[in-house]
């Protein structure tokens, strides 16, 4: 017999109520650093968050002191055993899941036209791909990482896991913050009908990008795999996105929640845009430069065509060039995430 999993519905009611929503408690973190020292506060506070090398509050300001304290704790619905199982299942596969982090993830989420304006305004990602991609591969890779979920001996420090993603929380609300000040000749930069920057709908977009939509890679790739092996990954990554502020309602419990949200988001705000062709490009140009051979820059673009179909890779302008050697073992190809996969991949 076989077991129907209850599903709930998402609706395009829900969701463009989530495009108004940001997150509350981080966002008046931001606000509270403001009120005292403006720009060189907020931004003192986000040299200490891209510091990826101390997750000690002790020197910062009560206001996130005290966000540190309220928030650093796993949802009630957490299964610990189905988080090891499900980081178990990453360290397996972290190869496979650095490449389709790479080539599928980030380009799936420059389709969503309207939360991508705020990357496009920001001068760093395009100046510095590369770097970005590296700090995005090292928090992604600490979240997996059994070790640091475990509680440090300092008098109520948070596990290591937690900590780094809080800051991560706090970065996407200095985001916000920065989006609304900046302005060209008096002139709002950010435009009121893309939503709310880094909005709810964005955000669970994003975290769908890291968990269902590398899975539907990995399938793709021929990676083996079970049901209760893609539902235990899924878990982990939810437990990662209620503790980076996506609010638990819209959190896909399943995999079939999962794909019912992935096709509603993608019918709401996958679009071809500038910005999304520009930040492919700039991934593109990022992966050749990881690697030190131009010509991976093909091979990626080749891969993402695979991943997205022709559809989506014409949207974001990834160029039609034929595929340059067999898929297996593709992933030694394409050191997306050098520094961070494990050498016996």
């Amino acid at each position: 017999m076989i077991a129907i999993k209850p599903t709930r519905v998402f609706t395009d009611a829900q969701l463009a109520n989530a495009r108004l929503q940001g997150d509350p408690p981080a966002d008046a973190v931001i606000a509270a650093v403001a009120a005292q020292g403006h720009h060189p506060a907020v931004g003192q506070l986000m040299r200490w968050l891209a510091n990826t090398d101390t997750v000690d509050t002790a020197d910062q300001p009560e206001a996130v002191r005290q966000f540190f304290v309220d928030y650093a704790h796993l949802p009630a619905w957490a299964d610990g055993k189905r988080m090891q199982r499900g980081m178990a299942f990453f360290q397996r596969h972290a190869g496979a899941i650095g490449l389709a982090l790479g080539t599928l993830s980030l380009p799936y989420t420059y389709l969503g036209a309207n939360g991508i304006q705020l990357l496009w305004l920001t001068e760093r990602i395009k100046t510095d791909t590369p770097r970005r991609l590296q700090e995005t591969g090292e928090w992604v890779f600490a979240v997996n990482e059994p070790k640091n979920w475990l509680r440090p001996s300092t008098h109520n420090a948070p596990p290591k896991a937690v900590a780094y993603t809080l800051k991560i929380r706090l970065i996407h609300a200095a985001a916000r913050w920065y989006a609304y000040q900046a302005n060209t000749n008096g002139v709002p930069r950010w435009n009121e009908a893309w939503g709310v920057p880094v909005c709810q709908e964005d955000m669970v977009g994003t975290m769908g990008a890291f968990s269902y939509i590398v899975l539907r890679g990995l399938r793709k790739m021929g990676v083996p795999m079970t049901e209760a092996d893609e539902e235990d990954y899924l878990h982990h990554i939810n437990v990662i996105g209620f503790i980076n502020g996506v609010s638990d309602e819209l959190l896909p419990r399943n995999l079939r929640e999962a794909f019912h949200l992935d096709k509603l988001i993608a019918r709401r705000q996958f679009a071809a845009s500038e910005a999304g062709r520009g930040l492919t490009k700039a991934l593109l140009d990022a992966i050749a430069t990881i690697s030190g051979n131009p010509s991976t820059r093909n091979l990626a673009a080749a891969q993402m065509r695979f991943f997205l179909g022709s559809d989506h890779a014409d949207a974001l302008g990834i160029p039609n060039v034929p595929v340059e050697e067999s898929l297996v073992g593709v992933v030694n190809r394409l050191p997306i995430f050098p520094k961070l996969i494990p050498k016996t991949v």
